[in-house]
């Protein structure tokens, strides 16, 4: 009998994460019946097609955080194997959690890992407990080639790479969206540089704002931070501090963000870890340089060791600061690294890694 498949999201939030969810899962409805969707919030269901939701029945749970989110979706997981085990879970989030139900109920289950161990795996106790676990999954999938080193090298555990399905036409098409944004527009002369991402502190904003700072007196430019997160007020505080706040502006999230990435010249990166940042694959599309921290993992994978882009250690905002000043006076001749990191683009084709997961889990649900 054809198993159906369930796939856990807890909480969705509106990023990287959540795109390649979207993607994947309208993809897989297209190719494969009954698809259960588990998650606590509602605001997102418009964006599944064809997909059976399953949400928590009152909104009050919103507003809590993640980990009380994953419980009350675990709860519901159980809720559904004691009436029926006939499925196979593609897990997104609370990984190993998820692992622990499935493996109980003796149900298959297929984990996406979302972003490098070397951020979420500091303490040898964890590194035992996630270790045990993750070899309990029946299939885990990452996001780029460092990344499954690092989960071989860190526990021991088998893994298949598949990149991030790009789509490129509707990139560009959502990036000729008329925007009116005077503090692009309004300062033609200007290095225009643009940073998307959370407010969090994996993503370390400060060492991004320590690198404008350093050059606020040698160069003209504007710096715009796309995004939302706990780290906003400390954020503002370094703006105001340091006579910022013509240079700098912070606007909340936004759905098309590639509006914003088309005015600008510059995209800089400057997270402590990640999986595979799909706002870096963005902002190549758009025929941006590109700045990144060498953090792990994804980065240097997607600029090709610095061949499409620069590469600076992680925290280093002097050295940020002296690559955003090379682009300056040298947009012309770097210009070579924007084409050689668009060429590559190829690497992350939108249905051929689609595919890729349709294969997968085709394997565990044609049983």
């Amino acid at each position: 009998m054809e198993k159906k498949l369930i796939i856990f999201m807890p909480s969705i939030e509106g990023g990287g994460v959540e795109k390649n969810l979207f993607i994947i899962s309208n993809y897989l409805s297209t190719q494969l019946k009954g698809i259960t969707l588990i998650t606590i919030n509602k605001k997102y269901n418009h964006l599944f097609k064809n997909i059976k939701i399953i949400n928590a029945k009152s909104d009050f749970w919103n507003n809590f955080n993640r980990r009380v989110k994953y419980i009350i979706c675990l709860i519901i997981l159980i809720k559904i194997f004691l009436k029926d085990k006939n499925y196979v879970v593609l897990a997104f989030q609370a990984n190993l959690y998820c692992t622990i139900i499935c493996k109980l109920f003796n149900i298959k289950i297929i984990v996406r890992s979302n972003s490098s161990p070397s951020g979420w795996s500091k303490n040898n106790i964890k590194k035992i407990l996630y270790k045990k676990i993750l070899n309990l999954t029946d299939c885990i999938i990452v996001n780029s080639f460092d990344f499954q080193k690092e989960f071989k090298r860190m526990f021991d555990a088998k893994s298949i790479c598949i990149y991030n399905p790009l789509n490129k036409k509707e990139i560009i098409f959502k990036s000729k969206k008329y925007l009116n944004f005077p503090f692009f527009e309004n300062n033609s002369r200007s290095l225009k540089i643009i940073n998307v991402a959370r407010f969090t502190d994996q993503k370390d904003h400060l060492t991004l704002l320590k690198a404008v700072n350093l050059i606020k007196n040698k160069i003209k430019f504007k710096l715009l931070i796309v995004g939302r997160g706990v780290n906003k007020i400390k954020m503002i505080n370094f703006i105001n501090k340091n006579g910022l706040e013509k240079n700098v502006k912070i606007i909340n999230f936004q759905n098309n963000p590639y509006r914003y990435i088309k005015k600008s010249n510059l995209f800089v990166l400057s997270s402590k870890f990640e999986g595979l940042p799909n706002v870096l694959l963005e902002a190549i599309t758009l025929k941006k340089f590109v700045i990144s921290s060498n953090c792990p993992t994804g980065p240097n994978e997607i600029l090709s060791n610095g061949k499409g882009g620069e590469l600076f250690n992680v925290g280093d905002y002097k050295t940020l600061s002296e690559k955003i000043l090379l682009y300056y006076k040298n947009r012309s001749i770097l210009q070579k690294k924007i084409n050689y990191s668009f060429k590559s683009l190829h690497r992350f084709d939108y249905y051929l890694n689609l595919k890729r997961y349709l294969d997968i889990v085709k394997r565990f649900t044609d049983i």
